[in-house]
């Protein structure tokens, strides 16, 4: 056991190496992960011998949850509202046109049976999320037309159309449908999805506004269980759990919630995790051996897919909009696929429908010559098609996106007597760059004006900005004990030495801002900076 941990750490530790180095060599990190699983497996160094597809698709299941929700709670709606409808169209007609297109040409040009092409279209319909979130983030690509934003939108929300159309054709495939079967399908796989995904959302919004959780970080555990009840609560009902966890995530992303901002560090660190997960579990599924078999098939279909399918698909979508050619042209090119497309793979491995070729290293290939290609050369098609915006910053498309000047807030009590006490804000003599944000009186919170008067026993929020460089300051806390020569004596007569400063008196249950006359108690806990 100690040693299977052991070598989980071991691949994150490298999985994290691999993320620094391909930022510089300017690889996406993704296809790092994959070849880094590849190592690992059968056919690599390490020959770690695994190949349950089965468990492989119930970890694979759970991690896209999260890759699909962060997908939805890391879209800026504002930013993406103009560009909605056209992300909308490709994430569905284009999804559809592609795996119809692809399914068409294995059949007809591939000779392979008609089902199992059309299941191949299905599996590899979608563009990735995780690749084209890290790539956009990682080399700060802000594209023109708000072109970032639609094909966020698109990647983070056509993975259900996708995956629908791997269930029916997979349905299909193993006898179990009928014409009218399979309009219901359509209609509570969409229905539900839409309806689990707006009514989750919506509760988690307002009980996370109404409540507040008794322990810090609690509020974080909620929203990553909203993520999973999102997914659960669809596909019990035969809804689209993907498609919930996506629009539950976007209405709580674009939803003013307190603590956010820990909310989207924790959702950054889990989502890098799931990827990470996904791609090198994948990569150790995969026997290196078995490429060389399949690379024909699948190197014609990536080809095809690439230089044909999707342009075909983006332009017939993107065309009546009069969209311009160059940006037509890079969203055809930035149609990467990803991590859906080998979890359904997988689905169709364990599936009982029959595929006479080898579904899963057919796509793994082309995942991998579309990340590798497409992704090592998107900042470079951009590049030369004039689509780089040197004025803009991608970041903004983003919901978890902190302006160049962060602003931090201070909370001051206003005790009676204190000179604040009775006095309008417009006469109150403060430091310079400080507002006076909101007034806490009992349960009611005031926005101030100028004319409002503050009260002995306010609570008064500033605020300020925040630095922008890291300005290397150490925290330390020192408990006072019943022994400390300290006790009794006013911090004035406290030599602590050069650099640093009591910023925090901790007493009881209470945090107290000291001064030079606050006396030092038995129990206290002095929190000190220093450089």
């Amino acid at each position: 056991m100690t040693s299977y941990i052991l070598l989980v750490a071991a691949v994150i530790l490298l999985c994290l190496s691999l993320n620094k180095m391909s930022n510089k060599l300017g690889i996406p990190m993704l296809l790092a992960y994959i070849l880094l699983g590849m190592m690992f497996g059968t056919d690599g160094i390490l020959k770690i011998p695994f190949d349950n597809f089965t468990i492989a698709e119930q970890i694979c299941t759970v991690s896209l949850i999260f890759i699909m929700f962060y997908g939805g709670f890391g879209t800026n709606w504002k930013q993406a509202k103009p560009v909605a409808g056209k992300a909308v169209l490709l994430s569905t007609v284009g999804v559809i046109l592609t795996a119809v297109t692809t399914g068409a040409f294995c059949h007809f040009i591939l000779k392979m049976d008609f089902w199992e092409s059309m299941l191949i279209g299905s599996v590899i319909s979608s563009t990735d999320a995780a690749s084209v979130f890290s790539i956009l983030r990682s080399r700060r690509l802000n594209l023109k037309n708000n072109t970032a934003s639609m094909l966020e939108v698109e990647s983070g929300s056509n993975d259900p159309c996708s995956y629908m159309l791997t269930v029916i054709i997979l349905t299909i495939m193993s006898g179990e449908l009928s014409g009218f079967s399979l309009v219901v399908m359509i209609f509570s796989q969409i229905t539900f999805g839409i309806l689990v995904g707006v009514v989750v959302a919506l509760a988690a919004a307002f009980i996370l506004k109404k409540v507040n959780f008794a322990t810090d970080g609690f509020d974080t555990i909620f929203v990553f269980s909203m993520a999973l009840v999102s997914y659960a609560g669809a596909a019990m009902i035969n809804g689209n759990g993907y498609l919930a966890a996506y629009i539950a995530g976007i209405i709580l992303g674009n939803t003013p919630l307190h603590h956010k901002k820990s909310l989207v560090h924790f959702f950054d660190g889990i989502t890098g995790l799931m990827q990470m997960l996904i791609f090198f579990l994948l990569g150790l599924l995969a026997y290196p051996s078995q490429l060389p078999k399949i690379l024909p098939i699948a190197l014609a279909i990536a080809v095809f897919l690439t230089f044909v399918a999707r342009p075909v698909s983006v332009f017939a979508i993107l065309m009546p909009f009069r969209c311009p050619v160059k940006q037509q042209l890079l969203v055809s090119w930035a149609g990467l696929r990803g991590a859906a497309s080998i979890v359904f793979a997988i689905m169709a491995t364990v599936s009982p429908a029959y595929t006479k070729n080898d579904l899963f290293h057919i796509v793994i290939f082309i995942v991998l010559f579309s990340i590798s290609i497409q992704g090592t050369l998107l900042g470079l098609v951009a590049k030369k098609l004039d689509m780089i915006d040197e004025n803009g910053n991608v970041m903004k498309t983003f919901s978890d996106y902190s302006d160049e000047m962060p602003v931090e807030f201070v909370k001051i009590s206003i005790k009676a007597g204190h000179p604040w006490e009775n006095r309008k804000i417009k006469d109150l003599a403060s430091l310079p760059d400080l507002l006076l944000v909101l007034i806490l009186r009992g349960e009611e919170r005031i926005i101030p004006n100028g004319n409002t008067v503050v009260l002995a026993g306010d609570k008064i929020v500033l605020s300020a900005l925040s630095p922008e460089e890291n300005l290397g300051i150490c925290l330390t806390e020192i408990p006072i004990e019943k022994d400390s020569k300290w006790i009794g004596k006013p911090l004035s007569r406290i030599k602590l030495g050069e650099e640093k400063l009591v910023l925090v008196l901790k007493r009881n249950e209470k945090v107290v801002i000291p001064n030079g006359n606050t006396v030092i108690r038995e129990n206290d806990v002095l929190v000190i900076s220093q450089l």
